[in-house]
């Protein structure tokens, strides 16, 4: 089965680790691109490649402010993804309280055969 294109959904978009990157940036704030570029260390093209994706997936939204364009992260599409991980963070949650139990008893009779 193809793999869908990048720009066809948030799941795809933020399945590349340099676009997560970028909006875990903008997730402290909009940014124009040159800081972007500074704080990632990337040639100015790379980064606005990586900006169009998440454009076109409407993960970022973008303004102008006179010669600057400022970008800004649109948390509403990663609403999917949060609905989608989350059953299966029930699932890591309840094997974690399994394993503290187990842990638990563990050390229970550790302490009791000192």
């Amino acid at each position: 089965m193809a793999r869908a294109a990048t720009t066809t959904d948030a799941f795809n978009a933020v399945a590349e680790p340099r676009r997560r990157q970028i909006l875990d940036l903008l997730a402290q704030g909009e940014r124009p691109v040159n800081d972007l570029v500074e704080m990632l260390g990337l040639a100015q093209p790379q980064v606005s490649k990586h900006l169009r994706v998440l454009r076109e997936v409407d993960l970022v939204h973008v303004r102008e402010e006179g010669r600057q364009r400022l970008y800004r992260l649109n948390a509403s599409p990663l609403r999917d993804i949060h609905d989608w991980l989350a059953k299966y963070q029930q699932m890591w949650a309840s094997r974690f309280d399994a394993m503290d139990a187990v842990l638990t008893e563990l050390k229970e009779e550790e302490d009791h055969g000192d």
